[in-house]
């Protein structure tokens, strides 16, 4: 039997990397295995992946030795970054940088690129629609790895560019679940007005993700966009409703008075959500439901997702 490849998964014990870790564990006759990469080895996520069957080991995405150790001899890596522990866009692109120079010292074969778009590229610092944050960016959590792809490029990588969309996840850690307002009724509170919030499941974007690694090679050089639903964020609430059984409305908050409320990234949120909404169809044009349902045939709508997740969706 012939060895089987080494996919070295970044952001193991994450949202994303943790759903390729379980979807390709789960998969028996998997031609792959799992280098699972974590920044401690002995939390009890990293325990747990090790328990499952992963190889679990320890790298830096600020130190790119560490990052090279964690790729040599894989076949293939699943590159993630997380910008909201330092919510520096600075930060993220050396870290981006690292990952694509470690990925082309090491030969990989294959990398997916968790990436976003460079909103710029549709509403220059210039155009005062919305506000310039740090003097650079429109929506720097976006911005950031969008204009990172190019690291990638410019190293000749062999990449595959995944978009992806907003974690239904928000819902239960990042206090955007329903919340009781001063006269008792409970809302979701968005500014997305009338339009359609394109969401996924985090861990459906791990299982693209592996879909895309047994597609093969024939995906190197593309962007796939992916995303599980996407919804009126009246119907998200009538959804919830339902199976929180509480009514629950939508709220359409002004994007000025959202990038008001003072929580750390009001701003860079407030602003993610006006491009949304104002580029709805550039926003769910780059994303295909169907063929995101090609590669993971489990993919999930929202319906199903609250269903699965319905005791651990807080109501404040």
């Amino acid at each position: 039997m012939s060895e089987k490849k080494i996919i070295t998964v970044f952001g193991a014990t994450g949202a994303q990397g943790g759903g390729l870790v379980h979807a390709i564990l789960n998969d028996k006759n998997s031609e792959f295995v799992v280098r699972a990469v974590t920044r401690n080895a002995n939390s009890e996520k990293a325990k747990k992946l090790l328990d499952l069957g992963a190889d679990v080991v320890e790298a830096d995405l600020n130190d790119i030795e560490s990052v090279r150790e964690a790729m040599r001899g894989a076949y293939a890596a699943y590159c993630v970054t997380f910008f909201w522990e330092h919510m520096s866009p600075e930060k993220e692109d050396s870290q981006v940088k690292n990952l694509a120079e470690a990925a082309r010292a090491e030969k990989l074969q294959h990398v997916i690129w968790s990436t976003l778009e460079d909103t710029r590229l549709k509403i220059p610092l210039e155009d005062d629609r919305m506000p310039t944050l740090g003097g650079k960016y429109k929506v720097p959590h976006l911005d950031a790895k969008g204009a990172a792809d190019r690291y990638f490029r410019d190293a000749g990588v062999p990449t595959t560019f995944l978009l992806t969309s907003f974690y239904w996840e928000n819902l239960i850690y990042f206090g955007m679940g329903p919340k009781q307002g001063e006269d008792g009724k409970y809302a979701i509170n968005f500014p997305m007005g009338d339009k359609k919030l394109g969401g996924i499941a985090a861990e459906d974007i791990g299982k693209c993700a592996y879909g895309i690694f047994k597609e093969g090679l024939s995906l190197v050089g593309k962007t796939i966009g992916i995303v599980g639903e996407a919804l009126p964020l009246k119907e998200m609430a009538e959804i919830l409703s339902k199976h929180l059984d509480k009514e629950i409305s939508y709220n359409a908050v002004p994007f000025d008075v959202y990038r008001g409320l003072g929580f750390p990234g009001a701003d860079d949120l407030g602003n993610m959500f006006q491009y949304y909404a104002e580029f709805e169809d550039d926003f769910l044009g780059s994303r295909d439901r169907a063929y995101a349902k090609k590669l993971n045939p489990e993919l999930q709508n929202f319906n199903d997702w609250v269903t699965n997740n319905v005791n651990r969706i807080p109501i404040e």
